[in-house]
């Protein structure tokens, strides 16, 4: 069941990782192995969660990597069905 208008998976990352631990982009990036640029990325929205990364952040907050691909995924699929609409699809059905 997809979520009605789920928060992209930086906000949550943001809110409920780094806040509350009160670390910073750069120390979390730091901590993460990744470029500051690329968690920046991430926590506003402009980039997504990739596998690779949601395996580091399963490891620095002890959660698990499909807990944070299922974010991306119910959050994508959302973006996309916002748009479904505009698509020109032909249903395809056997003879």
């Amino acid at each position: 069941m997809r979520m009605n208008n789920p928060p992209h998976p930086g906000e949550v990352l943001r809110e409920l990782c780094l806040e509350p631990l009160g670390l910073s982009v750069t120390d979390a990036a730091g901590a993460l192995g990744v470029a500051r640029k690329t968690l920046s990325a991430i926590l506003n929205g402009r980039s997504g969660i990739s596998p690779e990364m949601a395996i580091r952040l399963g490891k620095a907050f002890d959660t698990s990597p499909e807990s944070w691909l299922n974010q991306q995924v119910q959050y994508d699929l959302w973006e996309a069905g916002r748009h479904a609409k505009k698509l020109h699809v032909k249903k395809l059905v056997a003879a």
